[in-house]
């Protein structure tokens, strides 16, 4: 694999934590203080959707798998 390559497979991996990230907090959320942090859920999952998309078109545009 050349270092171009692992460079793309790196950044990818950097945007998917930067998702999972997001949705360990909303899991964190509905475990522990749903009832007292549910007001963040909805900014959360704005968060959440767009972080998921932006990795999807990184790969998308990268050709990675």
């Amino acid at each position: 694999m050349s270092e171009e390559a692992k460079d793309l497979q790196k950044e990818l991996a950097r945007r998917k934590r930067m998702a999972i990230d997001i949705a360990s907090q909303i899991h964190d959320i509905v475990e522990d203080s749903l009832w007292v942090d549910y007001e963040k859920m909805p900014g959360l999952s704005k968060k959440l959707v767009a972080a998921v998309q932006e990795a999807n078109k990184f790969k998308a545009d990268n050709g990675l798998s």
